[in-house]
């Protein structure tokens, strides 16, 4: 009896053995869990990322399910101290085990599996922690969690023989998220002490791997002790390792945290905002009309021709993989290349932050400071901004997910009006504080918003693009994104409509005030008013009267038509048949007015944005390559009147503060744009070799400066114009010259409507 005991408890202890290897070969097959393949193991930081590059050869962002935007650095980047600290506290053996720390196991087994010390350690080496911050998705279980540790096992033991205990240790501090949009080491450094990561003291190298244990529990923000405490038993580890002496230790313990935070921002030209465009733009799917509301039919024909037409919108989705599966840009390891300059971006962006940041936004809060209403005008009723605050409140998350929980009207209401702890977004930093959502709210739409585009207007490549002031806080993109009324920037396309129709600009009109179905236009001037006057003038004055004048002659419908062709979408458009549509009432984004005045800087040509030229594969193939989209809107010789009266804007009308204010010299043309109340600035600007547009506004159209002299176009929108356009021809690397001139025929006479001119060194008669 005994003997068949014995033979089996050996059966039985056999039988677990041969199923317990079995079940290992199958996870290092693969056939049991998820494995990685040799390509993903050889580059595992892009299993979950795509790389983004700009047109100058930089790096300026990564892709993974977790929306983080890393930037890696190799070991030779970091401070010796980090590494002590790293493995001092996280995996003292790590240079002698192969990705297990048998030892390490052992003893979280015995003493947390069978002891109960919930203060005895882990056994995960630091590979295994790699492994599962690469491979592993997150655990919903204990018994999820306790399937994934054998496949983290393999994993890591596979890294170890891919990789160096160097790389894998560089590995490990590029991909960890220590808080406040600093992800990965080199951000960390940057945020929490000001330096590169190679330059950092014990003591912050302490701190930021003290990070690693929970960094939301040791937020050295929000709890300066905790943090210290732990940098402390990091510092303590190291004793123990070795790599600091108990002298230094107790020096040091007693030093403060030393933060020179400094907020995250978008690494240098990594505009967060077109990734994000982007990014949304080449993962749509194939527009299906159920899925759009009654109202979005305009929106559903848009969608449904760019999809038709634009190989980059919905890119990943309309080409597959070897496999037959779909791309996916957080999980296949593209590489895009962009149209962005990091540089032009770099100036774009501290542009609008210089502007709406530095002058407008304290104007705004000193114009507002003693009126009750509050980020609000004066002009509307407290009835009106509370529905306004309310119909903000429904579109938050906090609201959706009490709804979800089933909470009453007035638990929601409580809720928004309860003091919590939060951080919000400063000019100067993020700043932690106690308020209620409610006001928070209110806080937020004392901002004013920004958008900034620029691009080449004979290929369209998009050069900068900045969808609003920051963000991390002002997620909503009035680049691509948004739409806001235009105001006199339309007028440009109603000027291009008289010129098609055998106008110049030296056509007079009579500068009078007339009354057109009961529609009368207000000016803003009457200078030289009763007289016949060149429509250069009316233009560069941006003279209501003539516009009214002139959409009257040429009729509604062929302005619709050709804003249609100009690239502006909006249904408004469609809907407004009207006199009043040549002032602005319909509303546009940045970037298609952007595209639009292309037309007048390329011939009559209108470019389409262009935002990336080519999509490799993880392996460096070329898969998509990308050419400008352009269509014919007006006649080449159309284009140089209109550069002739927007050049006149420049010179003597209401851009003009361009040369005595801000000493632009270039060939220039542009046009400043005002809406009612003041409520959207605009200004767009072309010259030979750049078309840019700049927005500024409140993020509500009742947010705005109740006098026109802070609210114009001329002073919200203009200047930031004016500050990029400064740096961009400072940078002689970048090839631009205020001497370049716009290419017009030779003798062209812009007051005729048929003329011989040389093009090419060929007549060519016109008309």
């Amino acid at each position: 009896m005994r003997r068949h005991f014995v033979h089996f408890l050996w059966g039985s202890l056999l039988a677990i053995l041969g199923v317990i290897t079995v079940f290992f070969i199958s996870v290092w097959n693969g056939w049991v869990g998820y494995m990685p393949n040799m390509d993903e193991l050889s580059n595992p930081i892009d299993k979950f990322a795509s790389q983004v590059y700009s047109s100058d050869q930089q790096l300026i962002g990564t892709w993974n399910a977790d929306n983080n935007n890393r930037v890696a650095i190799d070991y030779n980047g970091l401070s010796p101290h980090l590494v002590h600290a790293l493995v001092a506290t996280e995996d003292e053996r790590f240079y002698e085990h192969s990705g297990v720390d048998f030892i390490a196991l052992g003893r979280a087994v015995v003493k947390r599996g069978v002891m109960g010390q919930a203060s005895a350690g882990g056994g995960s080496t630091i590979t295994q922690q790699l492994a599962k911050q690469l491979f592993s998705e997150k655990a919903h279980s204990t018994v999820e969690r306790l399937l994934q540790k054998p496949i983290e096992w393999i994993i890591a033991v596979k890294l170890e023989r891919h990789f160096t205990k160097e790389e894998i240790l560089a590995m490990y501090f590029n991909y960890f998220d220590f808080l406040h949009n600093a992800v990965g080491i080199k951000r960390a450094a940057n945020v929490y002490f000001n330096k590169e990561p190679r330059k950092l003291t014990v003591t912050e190298a302490a701190m930021l791997v003290g990070l690693c244990k929970n960094p939301s529990m040791f937020n050295p923000l929000r709890y300066p002790e905790r943090c210290k405490q732990r940098r402390n038993v990091v510092l303590m580890q190291m004793v123990k390792s070795g790599y600091v002496t108990k002298a230094e230790y107790d020096e040091l313990s007693q030093r403060p945290l030393g933060l020179h935070f400094t907020k995250a921002k978008p690494v240098s030209g990594a505009a967060d905002y077109f990734q994000a465009y982007l990014r949304q733009y080449m993962m749509a799917k194939k527009p299906v009309r159920e899925d759009y509301q009654a109202w979005q039919n305009r929106q559903f024909v848009l969608d449904s021709i760019a999809w038709e037409q634009d190989p980059l919108y919905g890119w990943c989705n309309k080409n597959t993989k070897r496999n037959g599966e779909p791309y996916n840009v957080n999980t296949d390891g593209l590489r895009i290349y962009t149209t962005i300059d990091t540089r032009m971006q770099q100036y774009a962006e501290e542009s609008v932050r210089k502007h709406v940041g530095g002058y407008l936004q304290s104007q705004f809060n000193l114009a507002m400071r003693y009126k009750k209403n509050a980020p609000f005008s004066s002009n509307i009723s407290r009835r009106t901004i509370k529905e306004i605050l309310n119909r903000s409140c429904r579109q938050t998350l906090r609201y959706q997910r009490l709804k979800e929980q089933g909470a009453t009207p007035d638990e929601i209401r409580r809720s928004f009006q309860t003091p919590h702890e939060m951080t919000i977004f400063t000019y100067h930093g993020d700043v932690d504080t106690v308020m209620t959502p409610i006001d928070s709210i209110r806080y937020y739409k004392s901002f004013l918003r920004s958008a900034f585009v620029s691009m080449d207007p004979h290929t369209g490549a998009v050069k900068a693009y900045v969808g609003g002031i920051d963000y991390q806080h002002f997620k909503y993109d009035v680049v691509m994104g948004g739409r806001r009324q235009v105001g006199s920037t339309i007028k440009p396309f109603l000027y291009a409509l008289a010129m098609q129709n055998g106008m110049t600009p030296c056509t007079l009109a009579p500068n009078v005030q007339r009354t057109y179905g009961g529609w009368t236009p207000r000016n803003g001037s009457r200078a030289r008013y009763g007289q016949e006057v060149p429509l250069r003038w009316a233009l560069q004055q941006s003279n209501n009267w003539i516009s009214a004048y002139l959409i009257n002659l040429l009729g509604p419908s062929q302005f619709v038509n050709i804003l249609h062709d100009f690239g502006l979408n909006n249904p408004d458009i469609d809907k407004n048949t009207s006199p009043v549509l040549c002032l602005g009432p319909c509303e546009a984004s940045v970037g298609e007015m952007a595209s639009a005045y292309t037309t007048f800087a390329n011939g009559g040509i209108r470019c389409a944005p262009l935002f990336v030229t080519k999509i490799e594969d993880s392996h460096g193939n070329v898969i998509a390559k990308f050419q400008p989209l352009m269509t014919e809107v007006i006649s080449e010789v159309s284009s140089y009147q209109m550069i002739d009266m927007l050049r006149a804007v420049i010179q003597g009308g209401t851009g003009s503060r361009l040369r005595y204010a801000y000493h632009l010299t270039a060939d220039m043309g542009g046009k400043t744009g005002t809406t009612n109340n003041n409520a959207d600035g605009w200004f767009m600007g072309i010259t030979p070799n750049l078309v840019s547009g700049c927005w500024v506004g409140g993020e509500d159209r009742d947010i705005h400066f109740d006098h026109t002299s802070m609210g114009q176009g001329a002073t919200m929108a203009l200047p930031v114009w004016a500050y990029y356009m400064q740096r961009v021809y400072a940078d002689k690397r970048l090839g631009y010259s205020q001497s370049t001139k716009f290419t017009m025929p030779a003798k062209f006479n812009p007051c005729q409507t048929a003329d011989t001119i040389n093009v090419n060194g060929i007549q060519e008669e016109y008309f």
